[in-house]
């Protein structure tokens, strides 16, 4: 049995905030967030439009998961620097 990789994303807000997350599916993740698919995050309600700024593919959850902690930790211009890396 074969699993969906997870992707590292960042999604950034109409005012320019920058969220974190991990999903099997960065594009529809997006959808929910933006609120045209029900689950999206209550952190990012009514703080659209917003876009897909990066997203890093993972092996595993597990692996996402420590990832998007040392991602939470890096300051917003070692983000943006990853973010035009890209």
């Amino acid at each position: 049995m074969t699993t969906a990789p997870w992707f590292l994303y960042m999604v950034r807000t109409a005012t320019g905030h920058l969220y974190t997350g991990i999903s099997t599916d960065p594009a529809r993740r997006l959808r929910q967030h933006n609120g045209e698919l029900t689950g999206g995050a209550k952190a990012l309600r009514g703080k659209g439009p917003l876009q897909l700024v990066y997203q890093q593919p993972m092996t595993n959850r597990a692996e996402a998961s420590k990832a998007e902690y040392q991602f939470k930790q890096l300051s917003r211009a070692a983000k943006e620097q990853r973010i035009s890396e890209q």
